[in-house]
């Protein structure tokens, strides 16, 4: 018997099937990003790392999550992704973190949740697909419509587009991306290709980032100062979605 990510798996992993289950697999590409969810659990265990991912599994209010920091950008958030939801059952993947603000109004601090996941950098319209669409696959990838609706009526969250590209969203590049995706309000490195495993293997999928920059003129400041303080953003609406009960605060 050997392991993934701290769980035991028969011979022949990661394709074999999981014999572990949690509530929710949690997936962020930088240790400040998944640091909120560590900073709440009651208990953490089986700390584990796999190629270029750290996972550990942690409780929090009661619930087990599989957290995962995946490394930067697409290929390391699908890999992670990938063997984690072949180490465990889980009923949902949650992209966390920060991402760029990429629509008019979208100020640093908002927390975003996906409805729609699209990779900014996909032009296949030569041979009739969208803009954003990966040839074969849908337009763009959903994400699950009960825990969408409840974020629309939490205070202080967006909900609409995202989406991901390995280039940074700045002043030569933001208008074109806002033509091109209208109704997007972020932008990062990973969040679409989370989703097309989700999609591939058909779980549940949401994405909740808070915005640590703005995709423009300013793109980059202040980013090292925010992005602690917007994950943690990120972690409340997530946990909040989750039912996950908020920490008792001593003092």
């Amino acid at each position: 018997m050997s392991e993934l990510f701290g769980v035991p798996v028969a011979p022949g992993a990661p394709l074999t099937a999981p014999i572990a289950t949690v509530d929710a697999v949690v997936v962020a590409a930088m240790d400040e990003e998944i640091a909120p969810y560590e900073q709440r659990a009651d208990s953490l265990a089986h700390q584990r790392h796999v190629g270029m991912a750290r996972s550990v599994i942690a409780t929090i209010g009661g619930r087990q999550l599989l957290l995962i920091r995946s490394g930067i950008g697409g290929v390391n958030a699908a890999t992670a992704t990938a063997l984690a939801v072949h180490a465990v059952r889980t009923p949902l993947v949650v992209s966390t973190g920060s991402a760029g603000g990429l629509a008019d109004g979208v100020r640093v601090g908002d927390v975003v949740v996906g409805d729609e996941h699209a990779y900014a950098g996909a032009d296949a319209t030569a041979f009739g697909y969208a803009l954003g669409q990966m040839p074969g696959m849908p337009a763009t990838y959903p994400a699950v419509d009960t825990l969408v609706d409840r974020a629309r009526n939490r205070p202080g969250v967006l909900v609409g587009a995202m989406i991901s590209g390995d280039s940074f969203v700045d002043a030569r590049t933001v208008d074109a991306h806002r033509a091109t995706f209208p109704r997007a309000l972020t932008a990062d490195m990973e969040t679409t290709a989370i989703a097309q495993v989700c999609y591939s293997f058909g779980i549940p999928y949401l994405a909740v980032r808070g915005v640590s920059d703005l995709c423009g003129p300013t793109a980059g400041d202040d980013f090292r100062l925010a992005v602690d303080d917007v994950a943690a953003l990120a972690a409340d609406v997530v946990l909040d979605l989750l039912d996950v009960p908020a920490p008792v605060l001593n003092g």
